[in-house]
């Protein structure tokens, strides 16, 4: 239990029994007596809690007239409340099915947690959001067999739809991990057609079939060599450092940012920022630097400089002649 917890414990305690001897405080808390002492200090001193000693009750009160106190200024950092306000969106967003029965409960203890003094869960959701973009939808029934088949595993066969090649092919896969990023669901898998480790979209299967061939089975180590040295969802083991330079202004938002956990970045004299990072597909890469535009400049290596100078000249040439909706 951490301090706040403690502090929101003691509050509770005293709220509900109205009087509380130190040694039930201390069962409850699961604390020394000093740093008991040092946290009721913090409360009385920096939070003005109004909990005094009751000599004939033998127990720590809220002071006369101060039994409504609440503590102020106490609440949740950054990562809670964007646990908390995720899993309300992905239950409000779930369809019916085995949990159903357990729904209503679970959501009514994150709007407990949600509500802090006068705040309602409602004003919460509504003052605060999380905006979740571009997620495409799953099919139930093939997102259950893609987890059964990696839990027992099994093998499956899937109908694969490559959007970038607008092509269908049959695969023979051993689910290795179910991964959700930026909004969507990728299955890492060993594909035995391809005899290597392969990302399949979640929602670009078109087809699932559980089998009962064993799954191989990799480590851990070895996914996480494989598929997390790279860019993004887009993995290899060959992998290059691209060199990005960004604008002095773009610098203010860029310098902030995680873009890889092995990232390495610096600001240059006159402002500019350089980002150094690995990769081994650029696809998603690409995605990233051409949302910057004239922003960013790739640097290194060559063969990423010339691909995103042509796809800024292609886009160009977009632009250099009138629309045809325009036309006429």
């Amino acid at each position: 239990m951490d301090r706040t917890e403690r502090f929101y414990k003691i509050e509770q305690l005293l709220h509900e029994r109205g009087v509380v001897s130190l040694e039930r405080f201390l069962e409850h808390l699961g604390v020394s007596r000093a740093t008991f002492k040092r946290d009721l200090d913090y409360l009385r001193e920096r939070l003005n809690a109004p909990i005094e000693w009751d000599r004939n009750a033998r127990g720590y009160r809220l002071a006369a007239g101060d039994a409504k106190f609440e503590l102020p200024g106490l609440w949740f950092n950054a990562s809670e409340i964007h646990a908390l306000l995720t899993m309300q969106h992905l239950l409000a967003n779930l369809q019916p099915g085995l949990l159903a029965s357990h729904i209503a409960p679970l959501q009514a203890r994150l709007d407990s947690l949600l509500e802090r003094g006068d705040n309602t869960a409602e004003e919460v959701r509504r003052r605060i959001r999380i905006l979740h973009a571009a997620a495409r939808p799953v099919e139930p029934r093939g997102f259950q067999l893609i987890a059964q088949a990696l839990l027992d595993r099994r093998r499956l066969r899937l109908r694969h739809y490559n959007r970038a090649e607008d092509l269908r092919s049959e695969r023979v896969v051993s689910p290795q991990r179910l991964v959700y990023y930026r909004d969507n669901w990728y299955l890492d898998a060993w594909c035995h057609w391809r005899d290597a480790l392969r990302s399949f979209a979640v929602d670009s299967l078109e087809d699932v079939a559980a089998l009962q061939d064993e799954a191989v089975s990799l480590a851990d180590d070895a996914l996480s060599a494989a598929l997390g040295s790279g860019y993004g969802i887009f993995a290899g083991p060959r992998l290059q450092t691209a060199v990005l330079r960004f604008t002095a202004q773009r610098a203010r938002w860029v310098a902030q940012e995680g873009w890889h956990p092995q990232q390495a970045g610096r600001y240059e004299p006159d402002g500019r920022y350089r980002l150094e990072l690995p990769y081994a597909d650029d696809r998603e890469l690409l995605m990233d630097i051409l949302k910057y535009g004239p922003e960013v400049e790739v640097l290194a290596p060559p063969s990423l400089r010339a691909k995103v100078a042509r796809l800024l000249a292609d886009a160009g040439a977009l632009y250099a002649a009138p629309s045809l909706e325009n036309a006429g």
